[in-house]
């Protein structure tokens, strides 16, 4: 069994869960889902969407809470704990990588929710005020001032958490942010279904459309359950190195993957009865949450107030994804260089603000920048998430499937469970050969 080090630990068995479940559910969830959902069918969409988080993207999930639990180090100790091999060492740098390049564009993002929770905040979602969502929101991200501003304090906010440390930190702020965001959604999905269009949402939603199936759809289906994992980039690798040695694995990759998918399903609840009731088209695309939802709000009784109530549910979403991403390069730090977690979380923090500002700066000042025919803000979304997640995943999956002992994996992932043998070899059969191939299948197509 590999050499384990002293390591920083979640206290409660809430706090795994709710830490690990706030690393996967973020704005993938909640924004991506439902405009995939629409533009692919909706139920046909859902259907081939859960499918491929249980059959690929729960083992890539045990192959990183393996290594993570299995060394109680992150990507770069972990590895080193088990392989020397030069080519495995690559996975911890694809995954600082992929997770500074995604931070600094969802960063972006999350600023522009905190610019629309202020609006939401201050009444300006008044029909009276403005009818015309897209030429609005196409002037706040042109303004350098405002979309760098809000970018640089929700960078401020995810600095306030990481140096508090895991317990004090991430546990404390994921306990508290995890449940309210439920409520929020629960609370959403309660005024959707009271709404004149619910059956009709709904039925878009569940009711699956199988002339709707297509290898487009499957591939944007399967590459929508990878990364709303968070898979691929060792982020899950990092948390899982501060389970206690009880955590038992396999159950809490299933509970994971079940949460994360129920808010998906939630998200889609919550949109879609929406969208029909509102005449709205459920194809709109990303513009569904900056131009189309606030449309939507102004015509709904109480409308501000539910606005308020989705961009903060938006704010939960975003943040707790971007600590967990925050974590996986500032562990780095503190355990390759023997920085302190204030310095080692300045540092990464610090080199987000340059970064980050270059994206938002790509809609204004910088729109004429491009590289290969995208802005800044566009080349580190497609780098990431089509380049750098799929090759991480690939290899994290093959190493653990073909390099890591098979006594140590069924040791690691039997802890607590109780697993059968022949679930086991079910297991490492989908880590060795299901979750790379289809992998490859999404990282071919997202290059073509």
């Amino acid at each position: 069994m590999a050499e384990k080090s002293k390591r920083s630990q979640f206290v409660t068995r809430t706090g795994v869960i709710a830490a690990t479940v706030g690393s996967a559910v973020g704005l993938g969830n909640i924004w991506r889902f439902p405009y995939e959902a629409g533009m692919n069918g909706g139920g046909a969409f859902l259907l081939i969407y859960v499918i491929c988080v249980f059959a690929v993207g729960v083992p890539v999930m045990l192959a990183e809470f393996v290594l993570g639990r299995g060394t109680h180090r992150g990507g770069a100790g972990a590895i080193a704990a088990i392989s020397g091999k030069r080519f495995f060492k690559s996975v911890p740098i694809i995954g600082i990588l992929a997770s500074v390049l995604i931070l600094s564009f969802y960063s972006v993002v999350a600023g522009w929710i905190l610019e629309y929770l202020y609006w939401s905040v201050t009444q300006l979602f008044d029909p009276q005020v403005v009818d015309d969502y897209s030429a609005r929101f196409g002037g706040f991200v042109a303004n350098p001032v405002r979309t760098v501003g809000w970018t640089v304090l929700f960078l401020v906010l995810n600095f306030l958490v990481i140096v508090r440390g895991v317990e004090k930190g991430i546990e404390r702020m994921s306990n508290i942010l995890m449940p309210l965001l439920f409520l929020i959604l629960v609370m959403f999905c309660v005024n959707s279904l009271m709404m004149p269009g619910a059956a009709e949402g709904l039925d878009f939603l569940f009711n699956p459309d199988f002339t709707k199936l297509s290898p487009s759809m499957v591939i944007d289906a399967m590459g929508q359950a990878f990364f709303s994992l968070s898979l691929g980039m060792t982020c899950l690798l990092t948390y899982a190195s501060y389970f206690n040695d009880e955590t038992p694995l396999l159950k809490s990759a299933v509970t994971v993957s079940v949460l994360d998918t129920l808010v998906a399903v939630l998200a889609g609840v919550v949109i879609f009865p929406a969208v029909f009731t509102y005449g709205m088209t459920p194809e709109a695309g990303s513009k569904l949450v900056f131009e189309i939802l606030p449309a939507m709000f102004v015509q709904m009784p109480g409308g501000a107030v539910w606005a308020i109530f989705f961009f903060v549910l938006l704010f939960f979403a975003a943040i707790t994804s971007t600590i967990s991403m925050c974590e996986i390069p500032t562990a780095f730090f503190i355990e390759n260089c023997k920085m302190k977690r204030r310095g080692a979380a300045a540092v990464v923090i610090g080199g987000l603000l340059v970064l980050s500002t270059l994206c938002a700066l790509s809609f204004g000042p910088l729109s004429g920048v491009t590289m290969y025919g995208k802005t800044i803000f566009d080349l580190f979304d497609y780098v990431s998430s089509n380049i750098l997640l799929p090759i991480g995943g690939i290899i994290v999956s093959i190493f653990v499937g073909w390099v890591v002992d098979r006594k140590f994996l069924n040791h690691q992932l039997s802890i607590n469970n109780r697993c059968p043998q022949w679930l086991l070899t079910l297991l490492r059969i989908a880590m060795r050969w299901l979750a790379p191939a289809c992998i490859i299948v999404i990282f071919i197509y997202g290059l073509m």
